[in-house]
């Protein structure tokens, strides 16, 4: 198995996508630590992975603060001797537009992405740097940190911040053979359960059938299990090489995304005046660059009515 004898962290993964990373890592040969802020959900998280022959224990905190992350990473060393992986996967949503958002809001979602992967990741590139552990850091972004999404302000800046942190800590860690990758995955989630547009897909993903050709394909949207198998590998010693990356993954699709480079460039002589712009500020209007998902129209076969109609 390719993780025989690794120690792995997967925050958030009581259920869903980090469910699913932590039972992928426990089949390759991980031994696992789960987290979630349910005990019974926790419980029953870890029981999926022993009762097939797996090693996982729990972690039932919340993210965010730094005692969580040094809980996380002493119960890594004292139930299994070591750390080599962690996945940053943990979250929640406060949907809403800007001049809605409360302060509690926008803070909520923040302290849990944002700075819960902080402080796991501090804790656990502390530990194996001290002990000369070539580990894996995988944090989980989104579609949304890459391009925004109406109503998302909180989490478009969280998951953007992610990518930005992991880039840092690739140059940080290179010296030290820890890699630091962000997975964008697109997944079905309890939140794409609810969006109309892929209510064939989800639908047959309860039914354990396979997603139409048109979501897994064209939209590269699939299954928690679609996503497990790249987190697997990048916490593998095959993927010592890759770090530093944004890499989107869903149904039968991976992607790395760019880094953010400069579309256009453009000089004046003596600067960019508000005379100058005035003047020829079409290297601005004529390059404007896009924003947000942009999706097909669904098939007519693979449309359903919205929730009400």
């Amino acid at each position: 198995m390719s993780l025989d004898g690794k120690v792995a962290i997967v925050t958030g993964s009581g259920r869903g996508l980090g469910l699913a990373y932590a039972q992928e890592l426990a089949r390759q040969g991980a031994s696992v630590v789960i987290n979630d802020v349910d005990e019974a959900t926790a419980a029953e998280a870890v029981a999926s992975i022993t009762s097939t022959g797996g090693k996982a224990v729990a972690v039932v905190a919340p993210v965010g603060p730094t005692e969580t992350a040094k809980q996380l990473v002493q119960t890594a060393v004292d139930s299994y001797g070591r750390l080599d992986i962690l996945v940053t996967n943990a979250g929640v949503l406060r949907d809403t537009v800007l001049w809605k958002m409360s302060d509690e809001d926008f803070d909520t979602v923040i302290n849990v992405h944002l700075r819960g992967t902080f402080t796991t990741v501090r804790e656990a590139a502390t530990y194996m740097r001290e002990n000369q552990i070539p580990g894996r850091i995988i944090a989980i972004g989104s579609p949304t940190g890459q391009r925004g999404n109406f109503g998302q302000t909180n989490y478009a800046a969280a998951k953007a911040g992610i990518v930005g942190m992991v880039r840092t800590w690739a140059l940080e860690l290179k010296k030290a053979g820890i890699t630091a990758n962000a997975v964008i995955p697109v997944a079905a989630t309890a939140m794409t359960a609810t969006v109309p547009y892929f209510a064939a897909a989800v639908e047959a993903d309860e039914k354990g059938e396979p997603m139409p050709a048109f979501f897994r394909h064209d939209l590269g949207f699939g299954t928690a299990a679609d996503v497990a198998g790249v987190i697997a590998y990048l916490a593998s010693d095959a993927a010592a090489s890759i770090t530093g990356q944004a890499i989107g993954v869903g149904g039968d699709r991976i992607q790395v995304w760019t880094h953010p480079e400069a579309a256009v460039t453009e000089y004046h002589d003596g600067g960019w005046s508000y005379e100058a712009l005035s003047t020829d500020g079409t290297v601005l209007t004529d390059n404007l660059q896009s924003i947000g998902e942009k999706f097909p129209p669904l098939p007519d076969e693979l449309q359903r009515p919205a929730p009400g109609a």
